[in-house]
């Protein structure tokens, strides 16, 4: 498996957000910088976390021209009550077959038993500027990805 790396285009793809709404990938790029961060599964404490903090800073990515997806393998009605009880503003989409996971080469921890937390920077060009990997520090990725935004 070949993973994404900084300089490298970001793979296009079409998957359902929470809402059961088509959301095509390409029709984002060259309109807005994107964040876009592959998480375990909805609703687990790492993860609500990370997804809560990037709710948190969603205006300030907002403000920068930068739109946020988060990625799991969670279907879309998980994602529905995930993003309603936690009150998330942006899409989060159903990878459900992995294959979105796998175009990236977001790899798995712990024997590949967990899915891997990797967060990606793409500027308007869909050049990918930021990578974040790392399965333990679920809001580190959020400072990190907002220096790389502004640095865009």
């Amino acid at each position: 498996m070949n993973s994404i790396k900084i300089g490298d285009k970001c793979p296009l793809f079409t998957l359902k957000n929470q809402e059961n709404k088509e959301i095509a990938i390409e029709s984002y790029i060259g309109n807005k910088n994107l964040v876009i961060y592959f998480y375990p599964k909805d609703d687990t404490p790492g993860c609500t976390k990370e997804a809560c903090s990037f709710r948190d800073a969603y205006a300030d990515f907002l403000d920068l021209g930068c739109d946020v997806f988060g990625i799991s393998s969670d279907d879309e009605t998980t994602h529905l009550k995930f993003a309603q009880t936690h009150k998330l503003p942006f899409n989060l989409l159903a990878d459900t077959n992995k294959l979105v996971r796998k175009q990236f080469g977001v790899p798995s921890n712990l024997f590949g038993l967990i899915p891997g937390r990797v967060t990606y920077v793409i500027d308007k060009t869909g050049v990918v500027r930021g990578i974040f990997n790392s399965q333990t520090d679920a809001v580190g990725h959020i400072s990190a990805a907002l220096a790389s935004v502004r640095n865009l």
